[in-house]
């Protein structure tokens, strides 16, 4: 059996990290900052649901805590689901954000290359929005 794979993307964010987890945790901030998600989420029958092409999407983010943990399960309508490993890590004044890149089964170099350039994109955004104020 072979060794899962995982890549951290992380990007420091000129806020503190009680701000960033504030707005990272709140699903509906999601489409501002998660591309791959669509261009919308709305709470339907108590899920944080986005519209996808694949249909749609269900977003479960971990409950509320101290500690920055910001991890989530991402459902796509065949049911595949996906769990997402991200925290806010306090570095003085400024913080950190990492997220935890896991290769899925069968997933090609390319694929899991492109999956690491979209969530960096994403950490990118996050930043440019909250630094921008």
């Amino acid at each position: 059996m072979t060794e899962p794979q995982s890549e951290h993307l992380a990007v420091f964010i000129d806020r503190p990290a009680t701000e960033v987890y504030n707005y990272v945790c709140q699903p509906a901030n999601l489409a501002n900052w998660a591309a791959g998600l669509g261009s919308s989420l709305e709470l339907l029958d108590g899920r944080w649901t986005a519209r996808s092409p694949m249909g749609p999407v269900v977003v479960e983010m971990a409950e509320p805590n101290s500690y920055g943990v910001l991890d989530h399960q991402v459902t796509l309508a065949d049911g595949q689901s996906f769990y997402n490993p991200m925290r806010v890590i306090a570095a003085g004044e400024r913080c950190e954000l990492v997220f935890t890149l896991r290769r899925q089964p069968g997933m090609t170099d390319a694929d899991f290359e492109r999956d690491a350039a979209a969530v960096a994109a994403d950490l990118q955004t996050v930043k440019r929005l909250l630094e921008a104020g």
